[in-house]
């Protein structure tokens, strides 16, 4: 008892305060690396979140820019007056309304109303002169709305050049930060691996040194006891000869030292056997699947070429068809030439130029 208790390997009574503040330290550290990773997650989490801003607001402003050029084009291109139904609903209708026959050009003046006959032109000069002039007058309307609409697609470009320049600034400047705080953040943990690696090389070289001194006294109660003596005897029983101490048994003898080692040779005959067979499997399957492989390709090679030479005659075929519809077309067409009267050939001649 007394050997059991004094022993430092076996002794199990008390408390180890040692290996208890080395757990006690240990979890603190692991709290420290967990509560870093936290903090971590955290700053990421923000970042993608400015960023979700910063793209969510772009997004409302493309939106908004778009929305706006599309009211303006509204307003400049496709006025109420423009439309066609605009006549029906017009609120200035009455005012607007003319006489019987205003001149010559009057869409009103019809066969059944006796407004225009055959041979009258009363208006032509009047109507000719602001023909040209109104045609001036939308001329430079247009020309006025296409300048306008250049100079409108231009600032908003610029805007958006601008904004577009705004936020790649704010993101240059939050990918700096985050350079900075992960530069941060490795300083921090290579410190504190160093500072760990100095604790672990300490308490390496105290179990180290615990180790020698343990590994010395075993083997000096090793030398002074009977456990390496070469004394026989030391292993017979108390019940007799044939009754063998098995913590104090120094061997077989020669007979079972030979048995064992014919029954080893066995087994190592009997392994390079098997070995052997499985050799000789493993190189029958390689050469089947060599030739399986060598076949497979000769078919492909095969297959390829029959698809070249059928892909060949289908373009020759093709291009017979191709040439025979195109002369079938030019036949028809003159045929279809030839039998139309020279009357109305020439009016259709002239339709055409016109």
């Amino acid at each position: 008892r007394r050997g059991r208790i004094f022993n430092a390997r076996l002794r199990t009574i008390g408390i180890d305060k040692d290996a208890l503040d080395a757990q006690v330290k240990e979890r603190k550290l692991q709290e420290a690396v967990e509560k870093a990773q936290h903090e971590k997650f955290a700053h990421y989490m923000k970042k993608n979140d400015k960023l979700m801003c910063l793209l969510e607001e772009r997004q409302k402003n493309e939106i908004k820019d778009l929305n706006k050029a599309l009211n303006e084009f509204h307003k400049n291109f496709q006025k109420p007056e423009t439309r066609r139904e605009f006549d029906l609903n017009d609120p200035q209708a009455l005012k607007k309304d003319r006489p019987a026959r205003v001149s010559d050009s009057d869409p009103r003046c019809t066969v059944s109303g006796m407004q225009k006959f055959v041979g009258e032109d009363l208006n032509y000069d009047q109507r000719m002169k602001f023909q040209k002039e109104q045609l001036r007058e939308w001329s430079l309307q247009q020309q006025k709305d296409w300048k306008n609409a250049l100079a409108d697609q231009k600032l908003a470009d610029d805007l958006y050049d601008k904004f577009r320049v705004e936020l790649d600034r704010k993101i240059m400047e939050e990918q700096r930060k985050e350079e900075e705080s992960r530069r941060v953040v490795c300083t921090a943990t290579k410190d504190f691996n160093r500072i760990q690696v100095a604790e672990l090389d300490h308490k390496n070289e105290l179990e180290k040194a615990q180790k020698i001194k343990d590994d010395m006294d075993e083997i000096t109660f090793l030398l002074r006891g009977d456990l390496l003596s070469e004394n026989p005897d030391q292993a017979i029983g108390p019940l007799g000869k044939h009754h063998v101490l098995v913590d104090r048994w120094k061997g077989m003898n020669q007979d079972q030292l030979m048995a064992i080692r014919q029954f080893q040779k066995e087994q190592a005959l009997e392994k390079l056997r098997v070995r052997e067979q499985e050799r000789q499997r493993d190189a029958e399957w390689d050469r089947q699947r060599l030739q399986t492989a060598r076949a497979l390709l000769l078919l492909e090679r095969q297959q390829q070429r029959q698809n070249r030479v059928q892909r060949r005659d289908l373009d020759f075929v093709n291009a017979e068809l191709s040439q025979d519809q195109k002369a079938k077309n030019i036949y028809l067409k003159e045929e279809e030439y030839s039998n139309i009267p020279t009357d109305e050939f020439y009016a259709q001649f002239n339709t055409t130029t016109r």
